[in-house]
């Protein structure tokens, strides 16, 4: 029996580091950062329909956990011309690739493309 509880203390303390490891995973979020500058050529209209698009693919996606989006408010002068910023928010990068492959996702770069001078992306697991 002494033998036993010694052979499974390393399993019990695999099993916790493992279990830790996955809870952390959990919380970690995978980060999709756009920027946008939009063409001098676009309208007001035009730019604000690209938001519009932009926000509705949360309820169109359903691998989107969140999307928090805003222009540039920044006083230090470095925004290299982006003026609009989107921060969408998935559990890991299997949904994030669903997401780029999904045909809402594919409708939304055919509006936005046309009036995009440059776009700027990075992805980035958060971490705490």
């Amino acid at each position: 029996m002494k033998y036993l509880v010694i052979c499974l203390i390393p399993l019990l303390g695999l099993a916790l580091t493992a279990f830790a490891a996955e809870t952390v995973s959990k919380k970690e979020k995978l980060r999709h950062v756009v920027a946008f500058k939009f063409k001098d050529s676009a309208t007001k209209e035009q730019i604000k329909q690209v938001e519009e698009a932009f926000r509705a693919l949360k309820s169109k996606i359903p691998q989107v956990v969140s999307i928090e989006w805003g222009t540039n408010v920044s006083p230090e002068k470095l925004d290299k011309g982006f003026t609009h910023g989107f921060i969408v928010t998935f559990n890991n990068e299997k949904d994030r690739d669903a997401y780029l492959i999904h045909p809402e996702h594919k409708k939304f770069v055919d509006l936005a493309l046309p009036l995009i001078g440059d776009a700027f992306v990075i992805d980035f697991v958060g971490k705490n």
